[in-house]
């Protein structure tokens, strides 16, 4: 991976389009409990399918790995999942 900054991101404040690039202005949940803004990513129009699907894939893995931890509908222990 290349070095960038990294934001943490809990939500999205905003979003555009303008002259063909996507602006989400990304938002991190303050200690009032609303959100703060985080910081912009830029994207070109023609890539967003390509990041959405991207992200898409991730929860569909994310959704997975949770259903296959899940105890059976009988037991009380809690479920926990970690990506190795």
């Amino acid at each position: 991976m290349t070095a960038g900054t990294t934001i943490f991101a809990d939500g999205i404040l905003d979003a555009s389009v303008t002259s063909g690039v996507a602006r989400l202005s990304l938002a991190q949940t303050g200690p009032d409990g609303k959100p703060v803004p985080a910081g912009q990513l830029v994207v070109p129009l023609v890539q967003l399918p390509n990041m959405v699907n991207g992200l898409s894939s991730l929860l569909k893995q994310v959704e997975a790995k949770m259903r296959e931890q899940q105890p059976p509908a009988e037991a009380d222990a809690p479920s926990a999942f970690r990506f190795g």
